[in-house]
């Protein structure tokens, strides 16, 4: 199982977790078992945030004047650092 997505949501009074991964297989949809396996990804996802936002950061992108979103990049490596940069600037 690789993760590919996390996006946290913060709304009033509750958060909201966007996860996208890829799995050849596994449990299904709804089950006890695939909210273990995806709460266990999620959490690993954060840890590995974590510890990139305690190296280097970077703003890489901003928008808006009195609502702000800014994108953020931190990598735990420098070949990531590489490899995310170069897609960047290819996006």
């Amino acid at each position: 199982m690789t993760l590919q997505r996390l996006v946290l949501d913060y709304r009033t009074g509750e958060l909201v977790l966007r996860v996208l991964y890829r799995r050849q297989d596994g449990p299904n949809p709804g089950t006890k078992a695939r909210a273990r396996e995806v709460s266990g990804l999620v959490r690993e996802g954060l840890r590995e945030a974590l510890r990139a936002l305690e190296g280097d950061v970077e703003v890489v992108g901003t928008s808006g004047f009195t609502t702000r979103e800014d994108v953020l990049l931190a990598t735990a490596s420098p070949a990531v650092d590489k490899q995310a940069k170069a897609k960047l600037k290819g996006a």
